[in-house]
């Protein structure tokens, strides 16, 4: 498991206020909304915020390209390592 993928894990849990979880009751390749970890839109903005702060990365809501970014831990760590510090 990488270490970008953990620290998204650890940014989820805290950004999110996940208190009951760590980072190994989540899957890297489960899916991040409604099945998997259940998560919803508030959850996304909240989550799209604490990206903005840790890595400097702008996401565009209206780009639909976005959803595919937040479909799990792998997607987001790898949309993160191509646009972190733009």
């Amino acid at each position: 498991m990488s270490n970008l993928e953990n620290e998204v894990k650890q940014l989820i849990i805290e950004a999110l206020n996940l208190e009951d979880m760590t980072i190994d009751d989540i899957d890297s390749n489960e899916p991040l909304f409604v099945e998997g970890l259940g998560l919803d839109s508030i959850d996304a903005l909240e989550l799209g915020v604490a990206m903005k702060k840790k890595y400097n990365i702008t996401i565009n809501s209206e780009d639909d390209t976005t959803n595919k970014h937040f479909e799990s831990v792998v997607t987001l760590a790898i949309f993160i390592e191509q646009n972190r510090g733009e």
